[in-house]
């Protein structure tokens, strides 16, 4: 047996026992292991999260952007905070040697050539274990033709995920018919909340964001939308920011700029430094121009 060691003596009497709240909207009383795995997504020294999504594979096929992930993603990952994918490319593509969060697609089934709002789970729990995934994501349709399976599938989600202490991102989906205004909004992040998504990714609106992110208990990211001038993806962040959202999930605004690198890490500066739309603008440029210098000094030797 271990020799016995000394009676302690040092017990700080005059120092209280701290009991300090966790950083994120509405998640307070979570699980330990929850908090844990939210503090993979968001950084808990800004309370945010730049999120790079590149799942749009998993209905659409080889995306412009992502035909080649490990050519095109990989040297954007280390700028990424958490990465929004499947489990293929995680598998195929990801090195393990990755520390950032990783948040796994968990819904699918219908291609670009049918109704998407028909998705099922597509993922098992024990393999989001198994990959050490820090939350799942799930799309969700409110007002869509398959809505109320949609909201089956996220609940489903999200009783195996507190079982597993793994977050869940209920992700809102707007149809082609459907008017993107605060109303909507409110509605479906609403919904996605009471029902118990951990957190939320929805689209910016310009009139009543902010009314989106008051109404819902729990944080809000972004979602970047289609590809749009750099400008004004980054007046959009910051907007959104400005407003209340809790972080960006940027896809093709970031891998479809011509210098992604730049862009991404302008996005970052947004996001957890509090760079204005110009600011980051020039610094995008500033990035771009010297990304260009530095392959046109590799071909000249």
């Amino acid at each position: 047996m271990p020799e016995a060691d000394k009676e302690g003596k040092d017990y700080y009497l005059d120092i209280p026992v701290t009991c300090e709240g966790f950083f994120l909207k509405g998640s307070n009383s979570l699980d330990w292991g929850m908090k844990n795995r939210l503090s993979r997504i968001f950084n808990p020294e800004t309370g945010r999260t730049v999120m790079l999504a590149i799942d749009h594979g998993y209905f659409q096929g080889p995306t412009t952007g992502l035909e080649r992930v490990d050519v095109n993603i990989l040297p954007l990952a280390p700028y990424a905070d958490t990465l929004m994918l499947t489990r293929g490319i995680l598998r195929t593509t990801i090195p393990p040697t990755f520390t950032g969060g990783i948040v796994l697609r968990a819904s699918g089934g219908p291609s670009i050539l049918k109704e998407l709002s028909n998705e099922q789970l597509a993922v098992d729990m024990e393999d989001a274990v198994r990959l050490n995934v820090a939350a799942l994501a799930v799309q969700v349709f409110i007002g869509g033709e398959y809505e109320t399976q949609s909201v089956h599938n996220m609940t489903r989600l999200v009783d195996t995920g507190t079982r597993y202490g793994i977050p869940i991102l209920a992700v809102t989906a707007v149809g082609k018919d459907m008017a993107r205004e605060a109303r909507y909004f409110r509605l479906a992040c609403r919904i996605c909340a009471e029902l118990g998504a951990h957190y939320i990714k929805t689209y910016y609106i310009p009139d009543g964001f902010e009314t989106v992110i008051a109404s819902c208990p729990v944080p809000i990211v972004m979602a970047g939308g289609k590809k749009i001038s750099e400008l004004d993806a980054l007046t959009m962040s910051y907007n959104a920011i400005q407003e209340g959202a809790a972080g960006v999930d940027m896809g093709r605004n970031i891998f479809q700029s011509d210098a992604p690198v730049a862009m991404i890490k302008a996005v970052r500066g947004v996001v957890h430094q509090g760079l204005k739309p110009k600011q980051a603008y020039e610094l995008f440029l500033e990035l771009k121009a010297k990304s260009k210098g530095m392959k046109k000094a590799g071909r000249t030797k």
